[in-house]
């Protein structure tokens, strides 16, 4: 498939988020083997339809509200690298898997200038980087460790005013202002889409984010590379849409009994 069509999807890609809620709890190493290669085949498919090559695109498995005892079977799975949403719950988890030596760890989840620490402390990697305060805090911290981070700067790319992430028309501006924190390795952008069963609108957020990417690497000459979009019920039109970084938990593994509404709030609840 031509450069020109890279983009253009064949067929209407359904979202699974009809399963959300539904997805089996994995209880075992074999359980977690059989979930990753049923995800890592629906990434190879998807990008396979839009002519891409599934190598280009990275599965970040979410262990938010995953236990110890499920962490080391998934590292035993094979993950060497997960997320989490609270800095908080992350440094538990890393303390208490500290053997582990060669794991890493990405924070997705709305960082507060509190909990800094916590991220310069434990992760290799934060995709919601949506304040300059924050950005101010986490590198003066790094600054005195002698280290950088990798972060990718969250853009509302569904308009939903319930939703964190920087508005499309701010992040030139912001990305601008992001020079003067050199410990700070700018990689890309990150957005949730709508949740929602209409592919359409989930689909328009994806393609929002790429055009804006696309748009500042000319504009501002950011070296962005990275686009971290999709989750489990909708990472696959995510990809035919350009994600070089898909957030994969309950397709992994299985549904989480905590109501969405403690990491994602809903449209009619306010931010927190």
């Amino acid at each position: 498939m031509n450069k020109e069509n890279r983009y253009q999807p064949t067929s209407m890609t359904p979202t699974q988020h009809h399963r959300h809620g539904l997805w089996p709890r994995a209880e075992t190493v074999e359980d977690l083997q059989r979930n990753l290669a049923a995800v890592r085949e629906r990434i190879a498919a998807a990008a396979r339809r839009v002519g891409r090559d599934p190598n280009e695109v990275r599965l970040l498995p979410v262990s938010k509200e995953v236990d110890e005892a499920r962490i080391r079977m998934a590292y035993e799975a094979g993950c060497r690298f997960l997320a989490e949403n609270r800095p908080q719950e992350l440094a538990r988890k890393y303390e208490a898997l500290r053997d582990l030596t060669d794991l890493k760890w990405s924070v997705i989840g709305h960082l507060q200038t509190n909990k800094a620490k916590l991220v310069v402390r434990y992760a290799a990697e934060f995709q919601a980087l949506d304040s300059l305060r924050v950005a101010e805090v986490l590198d003066r911290r790094l600054q005195a460790e002698g280290r950088a981070l990798d972060v990718y700067v969250q853009v509302n790319t569904s308009g939903e005013p319930s939703k964190y992430g920087l508005h499309p028309e701010e992040v030139a501006t912001f990305l601008r202002k992001m020079r003067a924190f050199s410990s700070l390795r700018l990689r890309g952008l990150m957005t949730l889409a709508v949740f929602s069963t209409d592919s359409e609108r989930v689909r328009q957020c994806f393609i929002l984010l790429r055009t804006l990417r696309d748009t500042l690497r000319q504009e501002v000459d950011a070296g962005l590379t990275e686009l971290s979009m999709g989750m489990s019920g909708d990472f696959e039109i995510a990809i035919e849409e350009g994600a070089t970084v898909v957030r994969v938990g309950q397709a992994i593994f299985g549904s989480r009994k905590t109501p969405d509404a403690r990491y994602w709030p809903s449209s009619d609840q306010p931010r927190r």
